[in-house]
């Protein structure tokens, strides 16, 4: 038997997350619920670890479960796009792109734009995930902001895109105080492009925030509307997301990031030839630090 696992073992992986039982995981894929249990034991005896814990409620996934889940959704939706990305290569380039959430609705269309004669097939998930994608080949190319604070895999290289920093965006009637905690006694929602959000909530509490994380800055921005409160964010995405009668302003903490492009060895020639102007369609800063 193969050590590696069939499209069907990650289909049931991800069906079983999703749902939480074997029943429903079944009907997904068009078979009974003992069979979707026996093709589930022989695959943990295959792994040599348990990925679910089963009784009369459901299953649950294990730490290795969650883990292969995220594998098995990575290349389910990979296996999805081949017949579309075939089809497209007959007709140019097809190059696919990867980043993170908050600077997908951005990014991409920016490098679309600047791609005309290729395809983009556009991923978004974690960093650190998009990195390793790269380096393995299953992503031609990674837009983070974490290449500095991580090894990147031997095949891959990282080069400065753009720059941005921390900026304060304040929601109208919102009022801070004087002097050196300017917070104080405020909800401030805080949002990160990096690894940085803990140290960011720490610096926020000691100018007397209550800090309040949020998943992406859309949902930072919104946040603050919500709960009537400043909001600390990339600078990029305060002006993306600002209100007219909203204010952006340098943030009381220092934050400053650099968007890396990560590609394998050599630099795909068409990513090469638009790199330098991607800061310019982003209203970032350049790396070196000048205004486009």
């Amino acid at each position: 038997m193969s050590s590696l696992p069939t499209v069907e073992d990650l289909r049931l992986v991800a069906a079983l997350a999703r749902h939480g039982s074997l029943g429903a995981a079944g009907r997904e894929m068009r078979i009974s619920q003992p069979a979707a249990s026996s093709r589930l034991a022989a695959l943990e005896r295959r792994i040599g670890e348990r990925l679910f814990d089963r009784d009369t409620t459901g299953a649950r996934p294990t730490p290795a479960g969650r883990a292969l889940a995220a594998e098995a959704a990575h290349v389910l939706d990979h296996l999805e796009g081949i017949f579309d990305r075939t089809r497209a290569a007959a007709r140019g380039e097809v190059l696919s792109a990867g980043t993170f959430p908050s600077l997908a609705a951005w990014l991409f269309p920016a490098l679309v734009d600047l791609l005309r004669g290729a395809t983009v097939h556009q991923v978004t998930d974690h960093g650190d995930r998009l990195v390793e994608w790269v380096g393995e080949g299953s992503l031609d190319a990674a837009f983070v902001t974490v290449a500095n604070q991580m090894r990147l895999p031997a095949t891959a290289v990282a080069a400065p895109v753009a720059a941005d920093r921390l900026a304060l965006l304040t929601p109208p009637g919102v009022r801070l105080g004087p002097g050196r905690r300017p917070f104080a006694g405020l909800d401030v929602v805080a949002h990160s492009y990096d690894a940085s959000a803990d140290a960011l909530h720490r610096r926020l509490s000691a100018l007397g925030a209550r800090p309040k994380p949020a998943a992406t800055g859309e949902t930072a921005v919104r946040m603050g509307r919500l709960l009537g409160c400043p909001v600390v964010l990339p600078r990029g995405l305060a002006l993306a997301y600002a209100a007219p009668d909203e204010q952006v302003a340098p943030a009381p903490v220092p934050g400053r990031f650099t968007l890396f492009l990560v590609t394998r060895r050599p630099v795909p020639a068409a990513l090469a030839a638009v790199a330098g102007d991607l800061a310019d369609r982003l209203g970032l800063e350049r790396p070196s630090g000048g205004r486009p």
